[in-house]
């Protein structure tokens, strides 16, 4: 079974236009329609207005009529054309005020007819009902004559709603001015305070910038003053510890004036707390220059087999013990790298030598490995040992200047505690990281990862550097 489209115009009713009389029905039974319709009373009155005025302006015109359509597409919407023929044209006041007071009015002529079409939407959704039609439809149908005095009366009445209307909606204007006057008031009294709460936290930040400045400033001296102070001790006790190892050397050299053992014995604790001093005037040194700026980095090809050989031979006597063994890695599988030589052995020699002091048995490792070819190759050199190793709770200060986890391991090896971060500060003006981890009683692995180095360039000599290390 085939159903048919419903079709999109309804047609309600035709009305013929004579005299002043058909008008005053054509007014009533517009407002009829748009009430059944279930338009607003003003809207109503608009529709009845712009259709009556419409109307009497083309009374006299040859075969006058109304036709009120009902339309369901594009949209709802109740249609009344006006057709008449002849030439006579509407006058622009009468379609003015009719294209204010309803959704559009439009006049068209083909030569044959006249038309002014009124359109005026309506709240409807969906199909149309087909009683809501028969209401609408006998709603326009009761009205088809009316006398002038029933025109008067109707006109009266709507004026008279509109004037309630509109003083009702002028009262509730009034309430929601001083409703807006009342939230006003709020809202500036609210800004008033934000703006002095804010006015007030403002100053607070001027205030806070300007003690973090000054905070800063300090901070910033102290630091220089720190650098300055390093410097200067360090240069003022390099040259007697100098003497004082130097002098410990010549008495304990064959040829020299023969001691008894415990003269012996106490120039040997001269000498080495000599030695010991001096290293710590090297590390203030050099942590000075490097946290100074002062360190020149000499990009050069280095020959790790001869640097490794040199270091380990010095760890081997100054450190270690019968029962420690220091492994390396075979020369021949040792790759080739581009860094600061004096730099890379200042690294290793503080790693190797602090791993030595705190591993009584077993074994420190130095391994090296390189990721990647060519410039892309990045060096990493792992120092691990078989030590006593360092609590978790420690691992986050070990990196501080001056810091020695406690224990019973430091009254046998007191240090500086500048190894660590001396050597984390040189890897990382290298472009390099360096990681720790390391747990109690089984030991501790640092690895540092070297980037490629840049074609070399002439900078400092290394042979510079050495003569400031010594």
């Amino acid at each position: 079974m085939v159903t048919s489209p419903e079709p999109a115009n309804h047609s309600l009713t035709v009305l013929d236009l004579a005299t002043e009389q058909d008008v005053f029905a054509l007014r009533r039974s517009a407002r009829s329609a748009a009430e059944a319709l279930g338009l607003e009373r003003q809207d109503q009155v608009r529709l009845a207005t712009a259709l009556s005025e419409l109307g009497r302006d083309r009374i006299g015109c040859d075969r006058l009529t109304a036709t009120f359509t009902l339309r369901t597409e594009p949209h709802h919407a109740l249609v009344v054309t006006f057709e008449w023929t002849g030439d006579t044209a509407p006058t622009a006041e009468s379609l003015a005020l009719a294209s204010r007071l309803v959704h559009r009015a439009r006049y068209e002529h083909d030569g044959l007819r006249n038309t002014i079409t009124v359109e005026q939407p309506v709240p409807m959704d969906g199909a149309v009902d087909p009683a809501a039609y028969r209401t609408v439809r006998d709603a326009l149908r009761r009205h088809t004559s009316a006398t002038l005095t029933d025109d008067l009366r109707s006109q009266t009445r709507d004026l008279i709603a509109t004037l309630e209307e509109t003083r009702a909606q002028r009262e509730e204007l009034r309430r929601l001015n001083e409703e807006l006057e009342e939230t006003n008031q709020g809202v500036l009294a609210l800004y008033t305070e934000l703006s002095r709460e804010l006015e007030q936290t403002n100053s607070g930040v001027v205030a806070l910038h300007t003690e973090l400045d000054e905070k800063s400033r300090q901070l910033r001296e102290s630091s220089e003053a720190k650098v300055r102070l390093w410097n200067t001790v360090s240069h003022e006790l390099r040259s007697p510890v100098n003497a004082v190892v130097a002098l410990s050397r010549l008495l304990t050299a064959p040829g020299s004036a023969p001691l008894d053992i415990e003269q012996r014995r106490q120039i040997s604790l001269i000498a080495s707390s000599g030695h010991t001093l001096l290293a710590l005037v090297n590390d203030l040194l050099d942590v000075a220059q490097a946290e100074s700026g002062q360190l020149g980095i000499s990009w050069t090809d280095v020959d790790l087999r001869m640097l490794i050989a040199q270091l380990t031979g010095v760890l081997r006597s100054t450190y270690l013990s019968p029962d420690v063994s220091l492994l390396t890695p075979h020369p021949l599988t040792l790759p080739r790298v581009i860094t600061d030589e004096v730099l890379l052995t200042r690294i290793l020699r503080n790693l190797l030598s602090n791993a030595l002091k705190f591993t009584e048995k077993g074994e420190v490792r130095l391994t090296v490995t390189q990721d990647g070819m060519g410039a892309d190759a990045r060096t990493t050199f792992t120092v691990s040992d078989t030590g006593v190793g360092i609590p978790e709770h420690e691992l986050s200060r070990i990196f501080e200047e001056f810091y020695q986890v406690p224990g019973p391991h430091q009254r046998e090896h007191r240090g500086s505690g500048l190894g660590l971060p001396y050597a984390r500060t040189l890897t990382e003006l290298l472009g390099g990281s360096l990681t720790l981890t390391s747990l109690p009683g089984t030991g501790t692995r640092i690895r540092v990862t070297l980037p490629p180095g840049p074609t070399p360039t002439p900078s400092t000599p290394a042979s510079e550097k050495q003569e400031a290390d010594s």
